[in-house]
């Protein structure tokens, strides 16, 4: 059965049938209790460096060398990977972000490295 990963912003309902919520934001969502996040875990290493956050400032023209640079960080963070995959594999696993863009966010990009390291085992 495939593991079942999906992105979900952190302003929409929690629901049961999300399983394990991550939050793969470097910052705290502005105005959230852990009790309305229903977050299981916070994984902000697992978030683009503030860095790279700065460089890409949410602009979609650099979309497309965002996700290059955000998959070479995530390409050098084996141990956090496999602990997603992990979590994904027992069950559902929901990663939450905050972005306004519901197209262009590193949550998506994460999302896509995830299902590609799922499929290659």
């Amino acid at each position: 059965m495939p593991a079942a990963i999906r992105a979900k912003r952190v302003y929409e309902p929690y629901s049961p049938d999300d399983g394990t919520r991550v939050l793969v934001e470097r910052l705290w969502p502005r105005g959230f209790t852990r009790e309305r996040l229903h977050a299981d875990t916070w994984l902000r290493d697992i978030a683009p460096t503030a860095a790279l956050r700065t460089w890409y400032a949410h602009d979609p023209a650099k979309w497309p060398e965002f996700v290059t640079r955000y998959t070479t960080q995530l390409d050098s963070q084996p141990d956090l990977i496999e602990s997603l995959l992990e979590i994904a594999r027992r069950g559902p696993l929901t990663l939450l972000y905050a972005a306004r863009d519901t197209e262009h966010n590193s949550a998506l990009v994460l999302l896509d490295y995830l299902k590609s390291r799922l499929s290659v085992k």
